[in-house]
C-alpha cells in the first residue's frame, strides 16, 4: 500500500489541528485558573472590607452607646429629683421602680439544721429550699440562720414612642439598675 502525497499532506493537517486543539484546550485550563483565582481575590478583597466596615461601625456605635448611657444617666437624676415613679412625656415614658428582694442560702448545711419542713421542697433523693415560702416567711419573722437577704434594686428604665413603626405601641430601649441604699 502506497502513502500517496495527499494522504500524507491530510494526516500531517489532522496531527497539527489536534495539536492545536489540545495547546487550545490547555489554554482554556489556563484562563479557568486565573479566572478562579480572582474569584477567591475577590472574595478575600470584600471579606477585607466587611472587616474594615465592621470595625468603623463598632468604633462609631461604641460612641453613640456612650452618648445614650450618659443621657440615660441624666433622664435617671431627673426621675429622682422629681421623687415620681413615672413620668409620661410626649417622645417617652421614664420609670423608676424597685425590684422585688431576693434571698440566697449561703450555707445549705446550717440553713437545714434551723429550716422549717413548709421552707422545703422535696423532690424524691434532693432537699431544696423553697425561697418563696421563706421569702414570705422573712417578711413577719427574723431572717433563719444560713440565709441571706439581698435587697433588691431600685431600676430605672425609658421607653421610647416609637411613632414611625406603629403609632400606638411603644419601643422600650434601655434600663439602668442601681442597689437601694
Amino acid at each position: 500500500m502506497e502513502v500517496n502525497f495527499i494522504d500524507e499532506l491530510l494526516r500531517e493537517a489532522e496531527e497539527k489541528e489536534q495539536k492545536l486543539s489540545m495547546e487550545y484546550a490547555d489554554l482554556m485550563l489556563i484562563e479557568i485558573s486565573q479566572l478562579e483565582k480572582q474569584i477567591q481575590t475577590n472574595f478575600e478583597q470584600a471579606a477585607r472590607e466587611r472587616e474594615i466596615i465592621k470595625n468603623w461601625s463598632l468604633r462609631i456605635n461604641s460612641k453613640l452607646a456612650s452618648r445614650i448611657d450618659f443621657l440615660s444617666k441624666k433622664l435617671e437624676l431627673f426621675i429622682k429629683e422629681t421623687g415620681e415613679k413615672t413620668i409620661n412625656l410626649p417622645n417617652g415614658i421614664l420609670k423608676n421602680h424597685k425590684k422585688p428582694d431576693r434571698i440566697e442560702v449561703e450555707n445549705l448545711e446550717l440553713f437545714l439544721k434551723n429550716s422549717l419542713k413548709e421552707w422545703l421542697t422535696v423532690i424524691p433523693e434532693q432537699v431544696k429550699p423553697d425561697l418563696n415560702k421563706i421569702k414570705a416567711f422573712i417578711k413577719t419573722r427574723p431572717v433563719p440562720p444560713g440565709i441571706k437577704v439581698i435587697e433588691g434594686a431600685i431600676e430605672f428604665s425609658y421607653t421610647l414612642n416609637n411613632e414611625e413603626e406603629n403609632a400606638g405601641e411603644e419601643e422600650k430601649t434601655g434600663t439602668r439598675t442601681k442597689q437601694a441604699s
